[in-house]
């Protein structure tokens, strides 16, 4: 397991990730940041998208932020090669 960054924007028009900045992945999210729905919405994007369970992602730092922290398995590397 390894982590990585992950910038979100909520109330988004749609799901979509933007890409690396800084070593940041940033990511749009449609759900509004309440009762913790763009957090649910971000795990079950995120899966979707690199094709892992939602159970392995974890966000270990920033639940309640914008900015946060993800536990992910592919780790990043993986991450930023399948966004190239």
């Amino acid at each position: 397991m390894q982590t990585i960054s992950v910038k979100v924007t909520p109330r988004a028009k749609e799901n979509r990730i933007l890409g690396f900045k800084d070593d940041v992945l940033r990511v749009k999210i449609t759900a509004p940041p309440v009762a913790g729905k763009a957090n649910i919405a971000l795990i079950k994007f995120l899966a979707k998208e690199f094709g892992i369970a939602k159970s392995d992602i974890h966000i270990i730092r920033g639940e309640l932020s914008r900015e946060k922290v993800l536990q992910i398995p592919d780790g990043i590397a993986t991450l930023q090669n399948r966004l190239i």
